[in-house]
């Protein structure tokens, strides 16, 4: 009888399982595949940041290199090489996974689980044997795959999803991208970098459009520059795979009919939470109409032993909330009393520029009535990216008008990705525009400009603009 059984080993249940771990409990987890990690480190996060990285790099030797006087003859793209240093990043990953299993004492079982009752869960492997365990606690971090519409027949080689993007065999000369979310614009980017031409066709009127609006517009401008094509308010209403190439036919916001050909189609429409075969039911877990898990504010499901945590359950479908919702469930059943600020979960598209966000957008205290005031500061005005060659971007930073408490911090230019953390830190600490605006920021560095953008956001007082 175990303590805690996590049923998923991705992010949120394989960090659910060490925190158990940690806190004294017999912790067992279940993965259907060979190898830990789930899609994350399979086939979402890990692999599509290593070929982001390995494009950037062409893509910088290519086109800047030779100002900054580094001078290169015949370059090419060893695709084939591309991708297996992006298998290794994998492999290196899950392996340390494992490691983390056997250094934690967290008893690992490969297949299938599904629950025979809220106690007991019964493993199907791959032999066709199976077997079945018990457990006090039960963590459901099953996580999700990807959505498409139905009247698309994702074929798995011409029209594709993120994961057979991420195992290519040749790099696309034509990838029609449907959804100009962040699965899409990232993947999209990998491609174009290295010579497809991307054509990215989003049913809205802007880019991840759950984002500030302003994100998605700076986006748009940096991603023509790589040969992006866009196509905003088109409603895709047909997909066929013709042998050697696909086509797709779309409504634009006149109500025409247009057509796009190409070798390949990726379909990023989003993600849907991946509860079949689970048998919940016997349980007495509740889901609802799209298959996610009800939960309560303590992530709780409607069996009084068991718990969902990640893209299962409502939110944002992100790696790192996986994690935040693992410990605190794993704590919680210590008895513990964590708590997760859900408005304070970043988020981050790693496209170049990189996108990043924590907080409220413009458009949603417009929606409450907040009254907010704004500062901005462009990458341009930055010493440190002026050197880089990075001044694509900037910062914008939403502050109570009276408070001036730090609401909402949105970025896009380079490694924001890392800079938010400082929002993120800030927002934590209900500190006011001012308070960053007064911290020293060395000289020269990219976080300067979240500094000068909080600066613009107190009495407009920016520096060096």
């Amino acid at each position: 009888m175990y303590d805690v059984i996590v049923i998923g080993s991705g992010p949120g249940g394989y960090v659910a399982a060490i925190r158990a771990a940690q806190l004294g409990m017999k912790t067992a987890i279940i993965e259907k595949y060979s190898t830990l990690g789930g899609t994350c480190l399979n086939v979402g996060c890990i692999p599509s940041k290593a070929l982001l990285d390995s494009s950037e790099h062409y893509h910088a030797a290519e086109h800047t290199f030779k100002t900054h006087g580094i001078e290169l003859k015949d370059l090419t793209v060893n695709f084939g090489q591309m991708m297996s240093r992006k298998s290794d990043v994998v492999k290196q990953n899950v392996e340390g996974i494992q490691y983390l299993m056997k250094k934690n004492k967290i008893d690992v079982h490969h297949g299938w689980g599904s629950f025979v009752d809220k106690n007991t869960i019964k493993i199907s492997k791959e032999d066709g044997n199976t077997e079945e365990i018990k457990g006090d606690k039960i963590i459901i971090a099953t996580g999700s795959k990807p959505a498409a519409l139905p009247f698309m027949n994702v074929d798995k080689k011409r029209v594709i999803t993120s994961t057979e993007a991420l195992a290519l065999q040749e790099i696309p000369k034509h990838m029609i991208v449907i959804g100009g979310g962040v699965i899409g614009l990232e993947l999209g980017s990998v491609f174009a970098r290295i010579g497809a031409k991307v054509s990215v066709i989003e049913f809205m009127d802007a880019l991840i459009p759950t984002m500030d609006r302003t994100m998605g517009k700076e986006l748009q401008k940096s991603l023509k520059k790589i040969g992006f094509e866009f196509y905003l308010k088109h409603k895709v209403t047909s997909v066929e795979n013709k042998g050697e190439e696909v086509l797709v036919t779309a409504e634009n916001a006149k109500g025409e009919t247009v057509e796009f050909t190409g070798d390949y189609v990726l379909v990023s429409i989003g993600r849907k939470p991946y509860t079949e075969g689970l048998n919940a039911e016997a349980a007495g877990v509740k889901l609802d109409g799209r298959g996610q898990i009800e939960v309560d504010d303590h992530l709780k499901t409607t069996a009084d032993n068991i718990y969902a945590i990640g893209d299962v359950v409502r939110g944002a479908m992100l790696a790192h909330k996986a994690e935040e919702e693992g410990v605190l469930v794993a704590e919680q059943i210590a008895g513990q009393k964590p708590h997760i600020n859900y408005n304070l979960i970043p988020g981050v598209v790693y496209t170049w520029p990189e996108v990043a966000a924590v907080g409220y957008t413009e458009e949603q205290l417009k929606e409450m009535g907040v009254k907010f005031k704004t500062g901005k500061f462009p990458f341009m005005a930055s010493g440190r990216a002026r050197a880089s060659m990075d001044t694509d971007g900037l910062v914008k930073v939403l502050a109570d008008a009276e408070t001036d408490e730090i609401l909402g911090v949105h970025m896009i230019g380079p490694r924001t990705a890392d800079m938010i953390a400082e929002a993120v830190v800030a927002m934590e600490y209900r500190a006011s525009a001012e308070d960053i605006a007064r911290m020293s920021h060395a000289h020269p560095t990219y976080t300067e400009a979240f500094k000068e953008a909080c600066l613009a956001a107190t009495e407009n007082r920016a520096l060096h603009i």
